[in-house]
């Protein structure tokens, strides 16, 4: 008997590949954005409640945090276009679900709830699943781009959607926005059809247990995941430093609205954010135009100086041309931190655990933000503001700099925030595992590609 496999897959094959899926997720990121601007409009408008509108928040970071652990061992089991298959079907059944209840006049507000965790839930598997199919994909060296294109691709979502939603949603309706979302998941999952994956196999990781998938626990393969993170204190550090960065930014989200609309309109609020958000997509095609620097913690670290300094000017004074300016400084580098941040680890973790680590580190950077929805207003409102009202405790001191009144203690807490970004940034380049994380972890092991996952070895006599 003789056998014969398939032809490996080649890098520009796997580079068009990966084009072909970032593609199929950018329309589908456009089509989640629509659902999700209408959504909230309809909650809204129906009960006129913004805590009723942050619960529905509050429900998608909990379906992420809930099931990321679990969802990380799924994804190392199966094969992970499957999986990403599984993540876009179950998602897009969640919305449908949203869109036969309010045909048929029956949606309630608790409808939403569950449709957003379940939703949440089926992307907690698609994250860890799409960046290990970017890092079997795309060589090394090149990981930065394609992170690039990554954040540029929710750049694009983030500014697209609510545009788009906003001009449909009259149109059509929210059962017809949520029916175009349906129609780019069925996209993405034709993207995924169309590409064969390689088909690597790589030394299995200490301390990973090699038993058969069905006698392995899953919640045992959660904390190995957890366990090979805490015992590289370089990726740890990393880790650390990423969700500080999101609460902090999480917090700069909840407070900019009322910080503006203090001194200005709310048709002045979207030119600046329209205007703004631009740094997200600048960043992003600088990212996946140049790579971001050849050693990447400095993509990391380095632009923290930029995002501090940004939220520093955004609460310097209530001027809309300086607000707009640092904001699209902030947000210039947002991109590039977390582009840099992935393709560490991509390159670092080990291919048979890359699922795990992943969704943990995506569940831990996640648990941040509501806690950041919930800080955000006390601070404002009980510490902050009432330090800078007229004759406020600051209002001799602080006061004469930034100024006096309704939202100048939201500035002041921006000042604060973009401080202590600095301050963490400037922490972690003093730490030697953090700034030294890329020297001291070797790269994942050489995998050995055998055939294409969707075209098995097939043996002849």
């Amino acid at each position: 008997m003789s056998a014969k496999t398939t032809p490996p897959t080649t890098a520009p094959q796997a580079t068009r590949g990966f084009l072909i899926i970032w593609g199929g997720q950018l329309i589908s990121l456009i089509g989640s954005g629509l659902t999700s601007f209408a959504l909230s409009v309809w909650v809204y408008q129906g009960t006129g409640s913004a805590t009723q509108l942050a619960l529905v928040t509050l429900f998608f970071y909990v379906g992420i945090v809930v099931m990321s652990p679990l969802a990380g061992s799924l994804v190392d089991r199966w094969d992970k276009r499957l999986a990403m298959i599984i993540s876009d079907s179950g998602a897009a059944l969640s919305t449908l679900f949203i869109a036969l209840l309010f045909w048929a006049g029956r949606l309630e507000i608790w409808h939403i709830y569950v449709s957003v965790a379940a939703n949440a839930a089926f992307r907690s598997i698609q994250w860890p699943a799409y960046a290990s199919v970017i890092a079997r994909l795309v060589p090394k060296e090149q990981l930065g781009r394609a992170n690039g294109l990554v954040q540029l691709g929710r750049g694009v979502g983030e500014i697209a959607s609510p545009v788009l939603a906003g001009a449909l949603l009259p149109l059509i309706q929210l059962q017809g926005v949520i029916l175009v979302d349906f129609a780019t998941f069925l996209f993405a999952v034709l993207t995924l059809a169309l590409i064969r994956l390689p088909h690597l196999t790589a030394a299995p990781t200490a301390g990973i247990s090699m038993a058969k998938p069905e006698e392995r626990s899953l919640w045992r393969e959660a904390a190995a995941g957890w366990r090979y993170i805490r015992q590289r204190p370089g990726l740890m550090g990393l880790l650390l430093f990423m969700s500080l960065i999101g609460l902090i930014y999480g917090m700069a989200q909840v407070l900019f609205i009322p910080l503006v609309l203090e001194f200005a309109s709310e048709t002045t609020l979207g030119r600046i954010m329209s205007v703004g958000s631009l740094g997200m997509l600048v960043g992003g095609g600088l990212m996946s135009a140049l790579g971001g620097p050849k050693r990447r913690v400095y993509g990391v670290l380095g632009p923290g100086f930029l995002m501090g300094a940004g939220l520093l000017l955004i609460g310097l004074r209530p001027q809309a041309t300086l607000i707009t300016v640092a904001m699209f400084l902030a947000l210039l580098t947002v991109p590039i931190i977390a582009g840099s941040d992935e393709a560490i680890w991509q390159s670092k973790v080990s291919p048979d655990i890359q699922g795990r680590v992943f969704a943990l580190k995506n569940a831990a950077t996640t648990a941040v933000l509501p806690l950041a929805s919930l800080a955000a207003g006390p601070l404002a409102d009980y510490v902050f503001e009432p330090l800078l009202v007229a004759d406020g405790p600051f209002s001799q001191s602080v006061g004469r700099v930034i100024g006096v009144g309704a939202g100048r203690g939201i500035g002041l807490l921006f000042m604060v925030l973009g401080l202590v970004v600095i301050l963490i940034t400037i922490a972690a380049l003093l730490s030697p595992r953090v700034r030294d994380v890329e020297d001291e972890l070797p790269d994942a092991q050489p995998i050995l590609e055998t055939a294409a996952a969707d075209n098995p070895p097939q043996t002849r006599t």
